[in-house]
């Protein structure tokens, strides 16, 4: 097989190469790893150069991915939709705090979120995948509050599109929830599971690798950030951030600080930097949900029963997209990767080899913050800057006040805005947000969702009677 970034293989090595079309609707692989590009195409500088339009950069991070797998225009007509969804001409301006402190600001999309800007891309590109074959798709995704209320979004009315959802029942803020349950649309089913996140995900692989789901010309897929196409559309706003600093006369390289659950968003940002992208260092801010921190600084990886925070994005003890970390940290070792989180699966713990752990580090740090710092970080934020933040912000910009800042300038990530958040941030500012127009207009409209167990019998009965 000829390495190219438009071909794939999975983190686990026993499934056949694919395409991006393949990869975009397939989601998971085959043999239930994560589909990984098999060679990283190169950004050439001219891509961050200063003043260049965010479609512009996103084209150059991401074609080489799609490579001939989508009809011609396919990713113009994509961006064209993305860009047109979000007010700064920016799309997702850098905001600069204090000194060598910016915040990049990712939630001026359709539900005022950071998801926005790769759902709106995988719902374009998705719909071109699906024209042109023919088939039709059942998208089927586990939510901690954001990927939800994004991918109802961005897929509601979608023609030979249905969209499922799960979130876990009365963990997710009342606007995150509404934005996903008032919206009156034939193709999407809400499911609220008495359990967290992680049982929500753990019921979506299970859905995933059930290929008697798969009828003929039907498609079954996930659009959680398990799918490469999310990731794809997360990298260019790193691009972008790097172009903004340049154009503000910084050339040095920065550290981005992650609010993290999933790590997908954080491995983008990995991703943008294997491509070439100048960036000093990452570190994943996690809640008091830290399972990802302690991997990385303990070297064992162990689920422990996930806590509500205020951050409830972040409230994920098992984050999915670690394991294209480890695949690719191990030197896209198949068999080991597939080792650990076979391992992982089964007792719920797994302690990193020394090799694996060290590379690890070299690529990312992780730091845990609870919940009365998170709170001290949305009063300082007000306080200091005359910043409203919400709480995920809050734990990116608290990691971030941390690091040393002679290596370069430090990016915290704005993933929210706080308005989805007024029961947590509210006590604190001593006001409600203010919200934007997308969560103003979600008024007093009914709710249609339904609660479901923790089980896979009561999934997969959800999934077969949708639509019957």
């Amino acid at each position: 097989m000829t390495s190219s970034p438009d071909r794939y293989i999975s983190t686990r090595g026993r499934s056949p190469d694919a395409d991006f079309a393949e990869a975009l609707l397939r989601g998971m692989a085959p043999d239930g790893g994560l589909y990984m590009p098999t060679a990283w195409p190169r950004l050439s500088p001219d891509a961050w150069a200063p003043g260049r339009a965010y479609a512009d950069m996103a084209t150059a991070a991401m074609g080489p991915f799609l490579g001939a797998a989508l009809p011609d225009g396919a990713l113009d007509r994509a961006l064209g939709r993305l860009t047109s969804g979000f007010g700064p001409a920016e799309v997702t301006p850098l905001r600069k705090l204090e000194d060598d402190l910016y915040m990049l600001e990712l939630s001026h999309g359709p539900t005022a979120a950071f998801k926005d800007l790769a759902m709106q891309l995988a719902a374009a590109l998705s719909s071109e995948a699906l024209q042109a074959s023919g088939e039709r798709l059942t998208l089927v995704t586990a939510t901690s509050g954001d990927t939800g209320a994004a991918a109802v979004a961005a897929f509601a009315n979608t023609d030979r599109v249905r969209l499922i959802v799960l979130h876990p029942h009365e963990r997710v803020s009342p606007v995150q929830r509404r934005q996903m349950t008032t919206v009156e649309a034939p193709n999407v089913l809400n499911l609220a599971v008495r359990g967290d996140f992680d049982d929500c995900q753990r019921l979506v692989k299970g859905l995933l690798s059930d290929e008697s789901l798969r009828a003929a010309g039907s498609r079954f897929s996930s659009v959680n950030s398990i799918n490469w196409a999310r990731l794809a559309g997360q990298i260019p706003y790193y691009v972008s951030a790097v172009s903004q600093l340049a154009t503000m006369g910084e050339t040095r390289a920065p550290v981005f600080i992650v609010p993290t659950g999933n790590f997908g968003d954080a491995f983008a940002g990995v991703a943008a930097q294997k491509m070439g992208l100048p960036v000093a260092g990452f570190v994943a801010a996690v809640n008091q949900n830290d399972a990802l921190a302690r991997a990385i600084n303990d070297g064992v990886y162990a689920r422990r029963a996930a806590v509500e925070t205020a951050s409830v994005s972040m409230d994920v003890q098992a984050p999915s997209n670690f394991e294209r970390l480890v695949f690719e940290a191990s030197g896209r070792d198949a068999d080991l990767t597939r080792g650990v989180f076979e391992t992982f699966a089964r007792e719920e713990t797994v302690t990193l080899p020394a090799d694996l752990l060290n590379a690890i580090r070299a690529q990312v740090s992780a730091v845990s913050v609870d919940e009365p710092t998170t709170r001290d970080q949305i009063a300082h934020a007000h306080a200091t800057w005359g910043q409203v933040v919400c709480p995920h912000t809050a734990v990116a910009l608290s990691a971030a006040r941390g690091v040393d800042r002679s290596r370069g300038p430090v990016i915290a990530l704005s993933t929210a805005h706080p308005a989805k958040f007024g029961r947590d941030v509210a006590p604190v500012v001593g006001f409600d947000p203010e919200p934007p127009k997308v969560i103003r207009d979600l008024g007093d409209k009914p709710e249609r969702f339904e609660i479901i167990d923790a089980t896979a019998d009561a999934a997969l009965a959800a999934v077969r009677g949708f639509g019957a």
